[in-house]
This record gives structure tokens, sequence and C-alpha cells, in this order.
């Protein structure tokens, strides 16, 4: 049997012998089947959330997405006492976090990081430098959530959005209004603080907060004695004003420093540490961002039909100072406008959507060609949806126009099926694409890398199917999800004879990703709740297993609560499996591959309430003081506490 025919069995297994364990009304019982079916249609669409990124116009709902689809709230990330938000990203299914002081990635489905598109407040914040966006700076503002679209959503968004879209947002002044902040303190010298206001009326609101993260670190190389600490600053607001009926106005602005130490890997042939990571004072990193975003939003026809325009900028800097290493200074920036134009056909079940975009993307290298370099683009895009009562279906097409590479075509085709009250059947098929970044492009360090200016686009090509299961009146929801991807063109590094010098090529065989995502989440009374999940991801090139990406990856979260809030627990296991990495201690190019160990962290923490508003809380990080590297021979963090005191009014 092939594999597509197994997978359609094992979906229809699933829901022959699930049927009878969902066999349990979810909405109040009807006099008709007419009315039943308008009940549950009420029902679904005034509980379902909001998924702002799965369409261009903002207004699908989580159940009637036909992909994979996570949602952090912010009460979990309160419960959590999650600081960074890359934490946060550890306990979605197929979702991979690695990284080194001064660059944390995530990889989603066994791809690189830069095809994960980031949005904050709906501004794009990936460095056109290198593409990606570093995780490690996003901190977790008191009120925020978290969506993750898993799959490919190009068709939508673009060239970065090859295998899903991570969204950040910040609440607003209406959905969090008043002054919180906390403060707390602990190991290594930690010190992290965060403060809210926020405030709405009739028409209008806006909300301003500030995030201090500052750590003297600890030793990430190995026998190493140099602390690596590092200290981020966020500053950010955002608001919205009505100025006529159906006519709206909007602005987010964000600001990012964040300063710290690196140690280098010693690359002198010969040397007894070469390849490893070593102390080295003096290594120190400054990231620099500004983001802003202005938007207007029109609705006409009652509501049926609405025009949305906006205008984002994004100013990227990054410098390293390393007096025995190599040193770099880039600015990088971003121009986007969009306009987006939805109508509903008099809030019926059908949508179109049309968007297009208009993107600038510069970037220098001020140490070496200090020449700034630009690429621009223009997207254009189609929607259909339709979402019924048991049956969703959406479309879309995009069209980009490159000025430096081909254009592109991308497309993705989603259907769910409801087929029981508790029973849903989706399945999706896309097609991404990634172009190269400036530094692929033009980047340049002597005796070390060099650009290639002839790399061609990266194109993908996926399809899952998946499986929502309720349970226990909708306490207990279960989702599985198979998925497979092929990768075309692929960019690497090579190390091309007779200087051995680094610099990236497309490949000319294909890269394969597929695997299983399964999450859980469950209300289990007596103020307990559980979120687990699981993914097993297999990401090979031309059979050899890709690095960083760990074939299993686990996590359980069980909370508690009492019933007057007065006191509160939260207990975090989080499974990362064995992974392959480079080896650059043999002196061999290219580097051989080694094992990089699989490792358990658990977090635990717990809160009291001390009076109204106020409220003391405590956690230890890496309770069993697990020892692990993320990347060969970087030491991560070991066992830490903190303490601290927060207030709401």
């Amino acid at each position: 049997m092939n594999r597509l025919g197994f997978l359609h069995g094992a979906a229809l297994s699933a829901l022959v012998f699930g049927a009878p364990l969902a066999a349990q009304d979810s909405v109040p019982a009807a006099d008709t089947d007419e009315e039943a079916v308008e009940l549950r249609a009420h029902v679904r669409s005034a509980t379902s959330p909001i998924v702002v990124t799965a369409s261009r116009d903002g207004s699908l709902g989580v159940d009637t997405f036909t992909g994979s689809l996570s949602l952090i709230t912010p009460e979990q990330i309160e419960r959590r006492q999650v600081r960074d938000i890359a934490d946060v990203l550890r306990d979605v299914p197929g979702v991979a976090v690695s990284g080194v002081p001064g660059q944390t990635q995530i990889r989603i489905r066994g791809t690189e990081a830069n095809h994960v598109l980031v949005l904050v407040d709906g501004i794009e914040v990936s460095d056109p430098n290198n593409g990606e966006f570093d995780i490690g700076t996003l901190q977790a503002e008191i009120g925020s959530s978290l969506e993750v679209l898993r799959g490919p959503q190009s068709a939508l968004y673009g060239n970065d959005a090859v295998v899903g879209v991570v969204a950040y947002n910040t609440a607003s002044g209406r959905e969090l209004a008043g002054f919180s902040a906390f403060l707390e303190g602990g190991t290594n010298s930690t010190f992290n603080g965060s403060a809210r206001y926020g405030a709405g009326g009739d028409g209008w609101d806006f909300a301003l907060s500030a995030n201090l993260v500052s750590t003297d670190g600890e030793p990430n190389a190995r026998e190493g004695a140099r602390n690596i600490g590092r200290d981020s600053y966020t500053v950010s607001g955002k608001g919205s004003v009505e100025i006529a009926d159906g006519f709206a106005l909007r602005a987010v602005g964000r600001y990012v420093q964040t300063e710290g130490e690196f140690n280098d890997q010693d690359f002198v042939f010969g040397s007894p540490t070469a390849g490893f990571v070593i102390d080295s004072p003096g290594n120190e990193f400054d990231n620099e961002a500004l983001y802003a975003l202005i938007g207007a939003r029109f609705e006409a026809l009652d509501g049926s039909w609405t025009h949305d325009l906006s205008a984002q900028i994004a100013d990227i800097n990054r410098s390293t100072t390393a007096p025995t290493g190599f040193p770099s200074d880039t600015e990088s920036d971003r121009f986007k406008a969009s306009y987006v134009t939805a109508y509903d056909f008099g809030r019926s079940e059908h949508t179109v959507t049309f968007a297009a975009d208009y993107e600038v993307e510069g970037f220098n290298n001020i140490l070496t060609f200090d020449d700034r370099r630009e690429i621009e683009n223009v997207g254009l895009v189609g929607e259909y949806r339709y979402t019924g009562d048991r049956f969703d279906f959406a479309a879309a097409l995009r069209h980009d126009i490159n000025d430096r590479f081909q254009d592109a075509t991308t497309f993705r085709v989603g259907a769910g099926i409801r087929v029981t009250d508790t029973t849903r059947l989706r399945a999706a098929i896309g097609t991404g694409v990634k172009n190269p970044t400036f530094g692929e492009l033009f980047g340049f360090f002597d005796g070390l890398f060099v650009g290639n200016p002839d790399l061609q686009p990266e194109e993908s090509t996926s399809w899952e199917i998946g499986l929502d299961q309720d349970f226990a009146n909708g306490a207990v929801r279960v989702s599985l999800t198979y998925f497979d991807a092929e990768l075309e063109n692929e960019i690497f590094t090579a190390f091309p004879p007779p200087a051995f010098v680094q610099t990236p090529g497309n490949r000319n065989t294909d890269s394969t990703q597929h695997g299983v995502e399964f999450a859980v989440s469950a209300q289990l009374g007596s103020g307990f709740s559980f979120n687990g999940a699981y993914s097993f991801v297999d990401a090979e090139e031309d059979g050899v297993e890709e690095v960083r990406r760990p074939d299993h990856l686990a996590s359980a979260i069980l909370n508690w609560a009492a019933p007057d809030s007065a006191f509160s627990a939260n207990l975090a296991v989080r499974y990362n499996g064995e992974a392959f990495d480079s080896d650059f201690t043999t002196g061999a190019f290219p580097a051989p591959v080694t094992t990089l160990d699989d490792y358990v962290l658990v977090n635990l923490n717990a809160g009291v309430k001390l009076a109204k508003g106020i409220a003391a809380f405590g956690r230890v990080e890496n309770l069993l003081d697990e020892q692990y590297e993320q990347v060969f021979t970087f030491v991560a963090p070991g066992r830490t506490a903190l303490i601290g005191i927060e207030a709401r009014f």
C-alpha cells in the first residue's frame, strides 16, 4: 500500500473508532433537525476565537481553519511564568528551538529558520540580512498571546512563509485595561521587569508597555570560565481610534535593544581547541531594531465589504565586537505597504479576498562593501473561503513579481469536514518559496565567507492530513496531523577547494521532511488543566539527516489553581531528542556530523495572592540541572531560580 493510501485508511479508521466516543451533544437540544443545524452553527461561530494570521482579512475562526494551528493564550503564558517567547514555542508541536548568544532560531517541521515568517502585532520582524528573526529578543509582555500556523503560507504572505507563521500579539487597551507590572530576581544576577498600562473607551483604545531582561549568565564553553550575559530592553505601544462609523485608524510602534556577550569557535588549524567554543574576552554584540505600522480600515455595506490599507517599516542594526575574531556591522531595513479588501456576500458562508503587497528590503554591510543593496517585490493575492456548518474550504493563489529573481506563483488549498459534532477531519496542500537572503547573496568575511549572487530561490511543496477530536463535552481535545514536504534548490554552505572558504550554493538534490504531530489539551477539574505535545520529524537531504532537527520532541504541562485563585502551581517537562550537528573539531571541510544528546528540562513555578491585585511568585528552571547542548560545544544554562512580585490595578 502506498503512503497516501495508508494515511487515508488510518484517518478513516480513526474516524470510525472515534465516532462512538464522540456520540455526545456539544450544544443544547433542539426541536427539529433544521433548528439543530442553526444552533450548532451559532455556537461554533460564537465560541471560536479569531485567528488573525490564517487569512489576509483577519476574520477566520479557529474551528474553520483547514490547517494546523496552535494558540497560546495570555493565561497560559502567565501560568508558565514565561519570559522569553522562545520557551513558549518549545511547547508547540513540530517546532524545534536552538540558539547561541546573539541568535536563537526556530525550525518548523524540519526546515530552516528563515523559512518561518514572524509577525509582531502584524509587523514582519525578520532581518533581511539572514532572512530570520532572533526569537531570543522577543520577550513575553503582560497580556500577550501567540499564534503558530504550521504548513505553507506563501500563498498568503510570500517568500518568508515557506513552512508557517509565528504571530505574537500584544494586548490592546480594551483587552487588558489598567496598570500591570512585575519585578523578579534570582541566580546569575538575573533581574527581569515589566510594566504596562492600557485604557479604552467609546471608539478608542491604547496600550503602552516596557520590558527589561538582564542576566550575568553562565559560561557557555566547555570548561569555560567566562560568563555570557545579556541585557534586553523593549518599549512598545499600540492604539486605535474610530474616526467615523465603520472607519478606524490604528498604529503600532516597537523599539528593541539587546546587548550581550558571546564566545567564538576556535578555527585555528592545529590548535588543541580547534573547532571548540572557547572563552573570548571582549566579544560583544549589540542588536537594535525599530518597528512601526500605521493602518486604516473601512467597512461598507453593513460590514460585508471591508478595506484595509497599511504601511510598515523595520529598521534593524546588528553589530559585533571581536578583538581576535571577525567583527561585523550590518544595517537592514524593510518598507511594506499592503491593501486588503474582502467581501462576504452579505455575511454569508462565502468570502472573497484580494490583497496587494509592495515591499522593498535594503541591506548594507558597513565593514566590507559599505554599499546599500535593495530587493523589490510586488505580490498579488486572491483568496476564497467557504464556511459551512459541517464543511469548510479555503483556496489561495499568489503571484510574486521580483526585480532580482524569477517571478513565483504559490498556492494553498485546504478543506475540513465535521464528521460529528466532536470529530473533524482536515487536509491541505500548498507550495512555498524562499528567495536567497542578502547575506547569502552578498555576505563577505575575508578568508571565512563569500556570498553567491547567482543563487536561485528555494521551492517547497507539502501536504498534510489531520484529525481533531473532542471528548467530555469539549473538556478534552486531541489533534493528530501527518505532514509530508519536499524542498528543491535547498541553499547550503559549500567549501570549494583550494581555499575551502565557505560559500552558499543550491543543491541539485531534493530535501524531504515528513512526520507526525500530536497535541492534547484537557480541563481535568478541581482546578487542574493539562497540555501535551509530541512530534516526530524526519528531515533529510538526499537521504542524509539534516542538522539541528531532533527526530523526537515532546512536552507536558500540568497546571493547578485553587478555586479562589489564592494559590497556583505549574509543572512543565520538555523532552528534546537526539539531533545531529556539524563537528568542526576534526579539522575536515566540510565538517562531519556528530550527535547532540537528548535532554529533559523540568520547570516548576508557583504563585500566591498576597492581597487584592498583589501576588508573589517563584520558579525554578532546569530543575534537574540537566547538562546539554543545543549547538555542538555550546553549553546551555544550568539550574536557575527566581522570585518576584506582581501587581495589577
